[in-house]
């Protein structure tokens, strides 16, 4: 028997709320400046990510806190308290997909 030539690997699957309707997915390559405190934050719609250089402190809400790096996929619900998101001293680049209404701009809102 030989082995495919192509393999397919789940990394991340989750649910998004029912009512949440999805027009549009802004895709950004995001760059954060070595030791970069993002702090407390939410956003506006659901985020979805993964690592390409780097890495960074993550922590949803009181979940714990991990270090996601190269290769290390990530998922912030919309309007749920995303505690870190911090550089560490080598910085960090990722992709992030943000999934949007129609006629809505991905919004980042700081929390105290």
């Amino acid at each position: 028997m030989t082995e495919s030539p192509v393999t397919r690997v789940v990394l991340a699957d989750h649910e998004l709320p029912a009512e949440f309707r999805t027009g549009h997915v802004e895709v950004r390559r995001i760059t954060l400046a070595p030791g970069l405190v993002a702090g407390p934050h939410v956003h506006n719609g659901p985020v979805f990510g993964v690592v390409v250089s780097g890495s960074v402190d993550f922590q949803v809400g009181d979940g714990p806190r991990v270090r996601l790096g190269v290769g290390d996929v990530f998922h912030e619900p919309g309007d749920e308290r995303i505690e870190a998101f911090d550089a560490t001293d080598e910085g960090v680049e990722f992709l992030g997909w943000f999934l949007l209404p129609s006629g809505v701009e991905a919004v980042l809102t700081p929390l105290a």
